[in-house]
């Protein structure tokens, strides 16, 4: 029986007066232990249908298995890594690590101790008791991570976790997250528009269509570990992904087609204001990946 899985998953959403279907249909096993990476044109539902599978939102049709039992609802099986952190500036970076433990009535002791375990793991013993004002955006990220992980959830769901981070702390970070998976044995869903994370990341790539959306494709990934993103041995597979997406992302219209709707039909978290920054627009993702292998192929 597979750890997770979604059932013609639909969502349905109103736009001046119109309603619009974002997922039609989305059918998704993930196995204990799977590294699954979404990837997707932007505003095609991939946030929306993660904050379904955290029981944030409540799909129109279909429903999510955990552990052969339906979804209604949060729960400490399946902790969300959201894109900006969303971390409590009024409290210290051990406090906000031990938040939800404290939340579940753990004692002072067992929180210090559990804690202090993932602040090593993600290199922030130094930092436990700084404020989040004085951390750089991927220490930030790495606190947010930090406190998904002390719940040990069996489930971890991380929506663009990376979309903001410099080129230089993202892949820093990407080798990390992989050492990370590896020592805790999670299982983990990541939401990402940029083709080498998901092919660096991944156990599996699931590639989204164009609304309403569907899972187009899934495609397994067993190159040998760590991986990263400037790896020639990942470029063939990166365009494999790049063949499945650039059709879908030409549906929309491109870029800008995609993106203006954006706002109306994700939740937080992929919407207008948050689909294009960096190298989060599936068209210009395209784009930039063709170049590179492109000259890669007349070097």
């Amino acid at each position: 029986m597979a750890k997770l899985e979604a059932r013609g998953i639909t969502k349905y959403f109103e736009h001046e007066s119109h309603r619009l279907q974002a997922l039609g249909g989305v059918n998704l096993k993930v196995e204990s232990g799977d590294f699954v990476c979404l990837v997707g044109p932007s505003g095609c539902g991939k946030s929306t249908f993660l904050r379904i599978v955290a029981g944030l939102e409540k799909p129109d049709g279909g429903q999510i298995l955990f552990d052969g039992r339906p979804v209604t609802e949060t729960g400490p099986t399946r902790i969300m890594v959201f894109q900006e952190g969303a971390l409590f500036p009024w409290l210290t970076v051990r406090d906000n690590v031990e938040f939800g433990l404290k939340v579940s009535g753990i004692p002072r002791e067992k929180r210090a101790e559990i804690s202090e375990r993932y602040l090593d793991m993600m290199q922030l013993t130094k930092f436990a008791g700084s404020y989040t004002h004085q951390l750089s955006t991927g220490m930030k990220q790495r606190v947010a991570i930090a406190r998904a992980l002390v719940m040990d959830p069996d489930v971890l769901l991380m929506d663009e976790p990376f979309a903001a981070l410099d080129a230089q702390t993202r892949d820093l970070l990407l080798v990390e997250t992989q050492l990370i998976w590896a020592r805790t044995k999670k299982t983990i869903m990541f939401v990402t528009h940029n083709v080498a994370e998901a092919a660096v990341l991944g156990t599996k790539v699931a590639v989204f269509s164009n609304r309403p959306s569907v899972v187009k494709r899934e495609i397994p990934n067993d190159f040998p570990r760590p991986r990263v993103p400037d790896d020639k041995e990942l470029i063939d597979f990166q365009h494999e992904i790049l063949q499945e997406l650039r059709p879908e992302v030409r549906k929309g219209g491109g870029a800008g087609a995609a993106a203006a709707p954006a706002a109306a039909e994700e939740a937080p978290g992929e919407g207008a204001s948050g689909a294009n920054k960096d190298d989060t627009d599936a068209e210009g993702t395209v784009a930039v990946e063709e170049e590179k292998r492109r000259e890669g192929g007349t070097r």
